[in-house]
């Protein structure tokens, strides 16, 4: 799900090409296998969409979200079930700057990307060298680095692409250097079954360096309050929305209004919005994290917009840490596949 003027770029492409959206260079694929849109700021996958899933009709009408509801109109005490009184989308609900969101793809990007050095909100950022506001790998004497990280606001060079079983490889490496003794590299595998997004460290310095980070991915969904997410049962996990408090996940995970939470937790997880179903595993950790701001969402995103995503995301917090040795790597991974909903 993706904004109109993205899609268009990518109905012009036959093959792949480098060019130009909303200021940034984008590396873009539309092949027999599927489509691939990466923006070299931050080695960024913004679209994903295999050819299982592609119809004729895709990506030439215009998707408005549905309008915020009132306020007050979703009781966060309620029973954990899927929403069905959900309204239909209406084309008035975006502001006259929003673009229309266009279906197809497992991920979201927002009709509102800010402007840059600002990073683009939506398909999978890379958060490196630490997660959120956990700077322990943040070389800035005042530890005042970037949220999330510099690796997300960085220009990418793209040093291979590769034919992959069936798909595409793409070997990603920051155009200049991010930290004194980690040195990251993205490799992003597409085919007309799953999309892999790896991020690598590898430690050239001479102390250990404590590393967090993410691949936050944000996936497309009818809507964010009718989805459902097994795997995580039994799960302890941190609640942010309450201070971190420490909390067992019972059964089901039905989203039903604003989530922060860090999954202690390594089991592979299924995403169902009742329409689609999407497998999301995860490689080298052991924090999932589910996020969706509800009502509230970052200034670059309306809530309208915001109702078409859910961040399910593959992590190393402060739950599980990766201290790196001089000489050794971290792989940290995720994995996206499709699963039939019968």
């Amino acid at each position: 799900m993706i904004p109109q003027s993205l899609r268009a770029l990518l109905d012009e492409t036959d093959g792949r090409r480098e060019c130009e959206w909303a200021d940034r260079r984008v590396w873009l694929a539309r092949e027999a296998w599927g489509e691939l849109a990466v923006c070299l700021q931050g080695a960024q996958v913004l679209h994903f969409l295999p050819a299982s899933e592609a119809t004729p009709a895709e990506g030439s009408l215009p998707y408005a979200p549905t309008p915020a509801r009132a306020e007050g109109s979703l009781s966060t005490n309620a029973p954990e079930t899927a929403r069905t009184d959900l309204p239909a989308p209406a084309p008035e609900s975006m502001g006259e700057e929003e673009e229309a969101l266009v279906p197809g793809g497992w991920l979201w990007v927002t009709p509102t990307p800010q402007a840059l050095p600002g990073a683009i909100r939506g398909g999978i950022p890379l958060c490196w060298p630490w997660f959120a506001d956990e700077r322990g790998a943040d070389e800035s004497p005042d530890r005042s680095g970037p949220m999330h990280g510099p690796a997300r606001l960085a220009q990418w060079r793209l040093d291979a692409v590769d034919e992959h079983e069936g798909g595409i490889e793409l070997h990603l490496s920051p155009s200049e250097r991010l930290h004194s003794q980690l040195v990251p590299r993205a490799v992003i595998q597409a085919n007309a079954r799953r999309l892999h997004v790896e991020l690598i460290t590898e430690h050239v310095g001479e102390t250990p360096v404590k590393l967090s980070g993410a691949l936050h991915s944000y996936l497309a969904v009818a809507d964010s309050f009718a989805c459902r997410l097994t795997g995580l049962a039994g799960a302890r996990y941190l609640d942010k929305l309450a201070g971190f408090a420490e909390r067992e996940q019972q059964g089901e995970l039905a989203v039903r209004g604003g989530l922060d939470r860090i999954y202690h937790s390594n089991a592979e997880v299924v995403l169902d919005d009742g329409s689609r179903r999407l497998r999301v595993a995860r490689q080298g950790s052991d924090s999932a994290v589910v996020w969706h701001p509800a009502e509230a969402p970052p200034d670059d995103t309306s809530p309208a917009a915001a109702r078409r995503f859910l961040c399910v995301e593959s992590a190393n917090t402060r739950l599980d840490p990766v201290w790196l040795v001089p000489g050794a790597q971290h792989l940290l991974g995720t994995t996206l596949s499709w699963e039939d909903n019968e």
